[in-house]
């Protein structure tokens, strides 16, 4: 009887505090059901009786402050929530007042101060767009629409201005083989005035107001048109034409030897004046003038025009860039990159408007041969010859330039033609250097 009374007690101090547990009334309930419809057998003692009491006593706190926990933090994001709520209403605000005021402004002002672009500048913003995408083309129609003749100074001119031209556009264009093409090239050069310029000041100046085409052909021509007007202007620095020839290439392959990320021996002093004895029609050019150019380059490296996919420490446009697929080193998966070739080096980027590159695979030893896989098609890889690691770099999530640990360079085009396209390219690339190839030549003519 005396335990029946205990538990009739608790039932009636869990009734005395309904509105502090009024959150928890289901559990509430719960044990109230439990303690009524509960029958004790007559062998039961009152310590085991008591002891249960207080189980159940326990059990009903514990699960109090947890239920007041939750709802603790239920109201922590209810006050978020308003507190969110009321900053998009004053942003909305914010943003209906502005328009409010533009709106004002364009009731304000007259249609006389934003005239429309009459017909002859909608053609010359498109002859622009189209030169930066086929420089022969685009400059067809910028005769057509008299933006210049087809006078070679008037075209000089423009390009010379380059009033919303890409500079590697301008570069395709001066370094064509046609007629016009050779005449505006040298209107082009004569723009420049070089005199008592340094010879690397001169040379800064050139490769800044235009990007050299990949093409060996090219950039010989553009080269020996720099090389006639520099002497032209500083007729006392160089005792022929060909030696400031000579020396410009070996002033573009310094600075790429000495800024390219995937050169990982730098060319020192010594060596450089070594590569360049005899080139002044078998004579050596002046020890302290090379020492003043390498210091030069080494200290302040060429600026040049970042247009072209970013490689602002090469010199070239590239000789083909595209997306393709490439396989992952360590996990083996496979993400979309952006790869130019250019300067015997192949460079990927994380996208098209990257301005660094996240790796670089020079091509010195390496071969490139096609790979069947039944789960990718078009896919071809670059290894090396001894079947070694291949000393490319990468960039690391710090930004730092690291060794690569690649055994091979896996790569899947989007069609065969693409593919057979890259291997052919790739291929031409490993097996010359367009710079040092014409300066070998150049040299062993005049020495």
């Amino acid at each position: 009887t005396h335990v029946k009374g205990c538990y009739e007690l608790l039932i009636v101090i869990t009734h005395s505090h309904q509105q502090q547990f009024h959150h928890v009334g289901t559990q509430r309930d719960i044990v109230k059901a439990k303690l009524r419809s509960r029958t004790l057998p007559d062998s039961v003692s009152f310590a085991d009786s008591n002891r249960h009491l207080r189980q159940e006593i326990a059990d009903m706190a514990s699960s109090d402050d947890a239920r007041q926990a939750e709802l603790e933090m239920l109201q922590q994001i209810r006050t978020q929530k308003q507190q969110l709520a009321d900053e998009i209403k004053a942003l909305r605000e914010g943003i209906a007042e502005i328009q409010r005021e533009l709106n004002e402004l364009d009731e304000n002002s007259g249609d006389e101060d934003v005239p429309e672009l009459d017909e002859k500048e909608v053609k010359r913003r498109a002859a622009r767009k189209e030169f930066n995408v086929k420089p022969k083309k685009g400059l067809k129609m910028m005769i057509e629409c008299g933006m210049v003749t087809e006078d070679a100074k008037e075209i000089a001119k423009l390009m010379f201005e380059a009033d919303g031209l890409k500079k590697g556009a301008i570069g395709e264009l001066l370094g064509e083989n046609d007629p016009l093409n050779l005449e505006i090239l040298a209107e082009f050069s004569k723009l420049h005035n070089y005199d008592n310029f340094d010879f690397d000041k001169a040379l800064r100046a050139y490769l800044w107001s235009f990007r050299l085409p990949g093409e060996a052909q090219k950039i010989d021509r553009m080269m020996e048109a720099f090389a006639a007007r520099y002497v032209e202007c500083n007729p006392d620095v160089f005792s022929h034409q060909d030696t400031c020839y000579v020396l410009a290439f070996s002033t573009i392959m310094l600075n790429t030897a000495l800024h390219n990320p995937s050169v990982k021996q730098k060319q020192t002093l010594e060596s450089f004046i070594s590569m360049n004895r005899g080139i002044d029609q078998g004579k050596d050019l002046p020890e302290e003038m090379l020492t003043v150019l390498f210091n030069s380059i080494q200290s302040n490296p060429f600026k040049l025009p970042e247009d072209e996919g970013g490689l602002s420490f090469t010199f070239f446009n590239p000789e083909r860039k595209g997306m393709l697929n490439k396989e992952g080193g360590q996990h083996k998966t496979w993400k979309k990159r952006f790869f130019s070739l250019c300067n015997n080096c192949l460079y990927y980027f994380e996208s098209p408007e990257s301005t660094k590159p996240k790796g670089t695979i020079p091509l010195e030893s390496l071969y490139v041969r096609e790979v069947t896989d039944s789960r990718r098609p078009n896919c071809f890889e670059i290894i090396a010859e001894d079947k070694g690691a291949i000393k490319g770099a990468k960039t690391n999530r710090k930004g730092q330039i690291v060794l690569g640990k690649h055994q091979s360079y896996k790569l899947q085009a989007a069609d065969r033609t693409e593919m057979e396209e890259w291997i052919k390219c790739i291929r031409a690339a490993m097996q010359k250097d367009p710079v040092y190839e014409m300066y070998r030549l150049k040299k062993q003519r005049i020495t």
